[in-house]
């Protein structure tokens, strides 16, 4: 059978694979389009295969929010290099992982590696990506939030990403704010009584340990770490910390009365 160019670009379009390749597996094939597409996703996971002991240390984060405001998904996706990872066809692989992610409500990357999508192995889908963008590429974490009202930020490079869930309705403007201030701020919790008293209790006999360091009396040591911790809770507790575009208000004052965050997830590469 003849290896038209027009067979062979109807296989890049089905398989995203370049025309060197395409070529190649039709006239492996003897032309036959739904052989060549079953040689490429082999091929596809003999390279993933062979490439799956490269580091991955670039790569970026995704998030895709359901229709109705109330479910979040956020991915991050890995692979060998900052340009591959700015390729267009890794956005979207990216984007249709936290896509299916959401609608599956699979909740860990085991899940995940277990599950069919469209019919296929995700092993499978990995392995084309691999194959299309010639490096090794992993799902490297996932996670869903739910809540009344979500909101969602990918800082520019795509290396921080943020969901964030409120316990009732917020505007958009406020929801996108709350979620860059966590991208910016990185805060380990919303509220004080998230932080662990052991955390408490180090972080207390750390400070102590400083002011008997620097000389100052027991009888001041309990002053001290009152003050210090108070200061400890506004720089790890979301709602106590100056709200990052309005440092002069917290972020719990920049919420409309009566609203709270109820739950965070930042993802930042690596």
């Amino acid at each position: 059978m003849e290896i038209t160019a027009s067979l062979v670009k109807d296989l890049r379009e089905k398989t995203g694979v370049g025309m060197m390749d395409c070529k190649k597996a039709l006239e492996q094939t003897s032309g036959n389009f739904e052989e060549a597409v079953k040689y490429l996703r082999e091929k596809g996971l003999a390279a993933a295969a062979k490439k799956s002991d490269r580091e991955t240390r670039e790569g970026k984060v995704f998030t895709q929010v359901a229709s109705d405001g109330s479910r979040a998904a956020i991915v991050e996706v890995s692979c060998e290099t900052d340009f591959v990872a700015n390729n267009e066809s890794f956005a979207e692989f990216g984007l249709s992982i936290a896509a299916y992610v959401l609608e599956s409500s699979v909740a860990t990357t085991a899940e995940l590696e277990a599950a069919n999508i469209n019919g296929r192995s995700v092993r499978e889908v990995v392995s084309d990506a691999v194959l299309k963008l010639g490096e090794n590429i992993s799902i490297r974490r996932i996670e869903l939030l739910s809540g009344q009202s979500i909101g969602s930020y990918v800082h520019s490079n795509g290396k921080i990403g943020v969901v964030v869930s409120f316990d009732g309705p917020v505007t958009t403007d406020i929801s996108k704010d709350i979620a860059m201030h966590i991208a910016a701020q990185n805060p380990q919790c919303v509220r004080r009584d998230e932080v662990a008293s052991a955390e408490i209790d180090r972080e207390a006999e750390i400070i102590k340990a400083q002011a008997r360091n620097e000389g100052k009396p027991e009888a001041v040591l309990e002053k001290l770490v009152s003050g210090k911790i108070g200061k400890f809770y506004k720089d790890v507790c979301l709602l106590e910390q100056d709200f990052v575009k309005d440092p002069s208000r917290t972020v719990a004052t920049v919420l409309p009365e009566g609203r709270t965050v109820t739950q965070f997830v930042r993802f930042s590469l690596g």
